[in-house]
């Protein structure tokens, strides 16, 4: 009984943290949204991205202390200009969408935000994990084995 016990303890556990998209299904997901070759950038620089801006967490948040804006989801999008966290001043909210949806498991809203952000300037370079990890980089690792 005891046993049974923990393990119902442990699956509770697992069933409320953050679900973890691993890459291949991560690439599957981002194709099937049309990410690939989207403004010219192949999929392997979103899976970097996902990669090292959140290691695949769809749930995770990293807050700038700087500018006391944060970033939300799988790609680490900032609540300064992007979405609306009701907590970051003078917020621009370009993508039109609360925070929380970049958190969610569903990663729809988060694609969607995130074909808005590249549209800017600033391309991919508006991320500093993409720039710190990806650019000029045979990226090919990140789709490998995926069968896409």
């Amino acid at each position: 009984m005891k046993a049974l016990l923990s393990l119902g303890l442990l699956l509770l556990s697992v069933t409320v943290q953050a679900k973890v998209c691993k890459h291949c299904k991560l690439v599957t997901l981002l194709k099937s949204h049309g990410m690939d070759g989207y403004r010219g950038l192949n999929m392997t620089n979103w899976v970097c991205l996902a990669q090292h801006g959140s290691n695949y967490n769809t749930q995770i948040t990293n807050y700038n202390p700087g500018d006391q804006s944060t970033n939300y989801g799988i790609f680490q999008i900032n609540s300064r200009y992007w979405c609306n966290d009701d907590k970051t001043l003078r917020a621009v909210n370009a993508c039109g969408i609360p925070c929380s949806a970049l958190l969610l498991d569903d990663i729809t809203q988060a694609i969607k935000c995130a074909k808005t952000v590249v549209k800017s300037p600033e391309d991919m370079k508006i991320w500093v994990a993409w720039r710190n990890h990806c650019p000029n980089r045979d990226l090919t690792q990140y789709i490998g084995n995926c069968g896409v």
